[in-house]
C-alpha cells in the first residue's frame, strides 16, 4: 500500500531542505517540520498503520536517532515491542555489533543480544526517516538477523534514489519508503 502521488507531495512539502548541510553541496531533508506539523505526522503515522497492521510484526527496530521518531510510536500503535538500534557504548546490556563503511572510514551500530527473546524467530519491522547509501540500514537488517529474528520489510519515510541505497537492502528484505527524491 503506497501514498497517492497528492498524498506525496503534501508530506514532501512540510519537509524543510536545509542547503549546505552538513557539508558544502548536500540538500539534508529536515523532518523537524515534519514532526511539529501535528496533522502531516498524523497523517504519516496513519500511513503506516494502515500498511503494517495486517502483516503481524513482532517487533519493530529503530535505527539512532530518528529511526526512534517514528519506530517507537508505530511500534506503541501496533501493539508490538520496539528495539533501539544504537552507536556503540549506548545500550547498557551486552550487545552484538555490525560496521559498516562510510564514505570516509567505518561506523557502527549495535543491538542487545536478547533483543529479540520473548518470541520464536519474531517477524520484525526496521525503520528510519532516510535511507541514503543504505550502510546504517544494511548493518541494522545483519543485526536483526544475526540474534535470531526476521526482518520482514525495512521502511523509510525518504529515499534518496539517486545514491542506490535501496539495491543494498533489497539483498536481504523488502524495501518500502513513503517518499521518494531523485
Amino acid at each position: 500500500m503506497s501514498l497517492k502521488p497528492e498524498d506525496k507531495n503534501y508530506l514532501l512539502s512540510v519537509i524543510r531542505d536545509v542547503h549546505d548541510f552538513p557539508k558544502q553541496g548536500i540538500v539534508f531533508k529536515d523532518i523537524t517540520t515534519l514532526l511539529n506539523n501535528p496533522q502531516a505526522a498524523k497523517f504519516l503515522m496513519h500511513h503506516l498503520i494502515d500498511r503494517y497492521k495486517p502483516m503481524a510484526i513482532d517487533f519493530i527496530a529503530g535505527a539512532e536517532s530518528r529511526g526512534f521518531l517514528f519506530g517507537a510510536p508505530l511500534a506503541h500503535a501496533l501493539g508490538v515491542g520496539f528495539v533501539p538500534i544504537r552507536k556503540p557504548g549506548k545500550l547498557p546490556f551486552t550487545t552484538v555489533s555490525e560496521k559498516y563503511a562510510l564514505e570516509y572510514g567505518f561506523d557502527e551500530v549495535e543491538i542487545h543480544i536478547d533483543a529479540f527473546r520473548a518470541k520464536e524467530k519474531p517477524r520484525v519491522l526496521f525503520i528510519d526517516d532516510l535511507i541514503a547509501t543504505g550502510g546504517t540500514a544494511e548493518a541494522s537488517i545483519k543485526l536483526i538477523e544475526q540474534v535470531g529474528a526476521k526482518c520482514v520489510e525495512a521502511c523509510f519515510v525518504i529515499e534518496l534514489g539517486f545514491l542506490e541505497g535501496r539495491e543494498k537492502i533489497e539483498k536481504y528484505t523488502e524495501c518500502y519508503s513513503v517518499l521518494q527524491v531523485e
